[in-house]
């Protein structure tokens, strides 16, 4: 059994680098197109199921995918990208949003830690094991749930996942062990 697991296309606060958490805004024009490429590039991957964050841009990158190769999709609100909380809408450079970053324990102000993330997510990845037994299930959603995703299938240091990043539309392929 296969995981797939896809960022979201792109979006205008992409463009911008803004940190985008929660606020739900949907994919620029360049966002579909990836999202194409995306439904071109899975094709012969054999998934069953698609596993969408209920955020905009996560649904419209899951829908086209979904029409392009005749695959469903459902929506699991536990794929929803991170709370940034105080730190939504700003730079993703900013000094402060970095430095917050690399504290996992760290609760942002008004949002939530990575181990929340990781908690929910871990959650739903067993799930998956357990209800979608010998079929290949592809996930689509956000940066920082990749990143946790990726933890669950890989050990990393500190390091390498504060530097993890998974590109608009990328890819990654995993394996569940039985």
């Amino acid at each position: 059994m296969k995981v797939y697991v896809a960022r979201h296309g792109q979006t205008e606060w992409n463009v911008l680098n803004k940190v985008c958490g929660r606020t739900d805004i949907g994919l620029t024009q360049e966002g579909f197109q990836q999202a194409k490429e995306l439904s071109n590039h899975i094709a012969t991957y054999k998934i069953q199921i698609i596993i969408s964050s209920p955020l905009k841009r996560a649904i419209q990158t899951a829908q086209v995918v979904s029409q392009e190769n005749n695959i469903p999709y459902l929506i699991d609100k536990r794929l929803i990208e991170q709370d940034y909380g105080i730190f939504e809408g700003v730079d993703r450079k900013n000094t402060d949003f970095l430095e917050n970053k690399k504290q996992f324990a760290f609760r942002y102000p008004y949002g939530e830690s990575m181990m929340q993330v990781a908690y929910r997510t871990y959650g739903l990845l067993e799930e998956i094991k357990n209800i979608y037994k010998r079929k290949n299930v592809l996930l689509v959603c956000h940066g920082g749930v990749a990143r946790v995703i990726h933890t669950y299938f890989r050990d990393i240091k500190n390091e390498d996942f504060f530097l993890f990043s998974l590109e608009n539309c990328h890819c990654l392929e995993y394996e569940f062990k039985e």
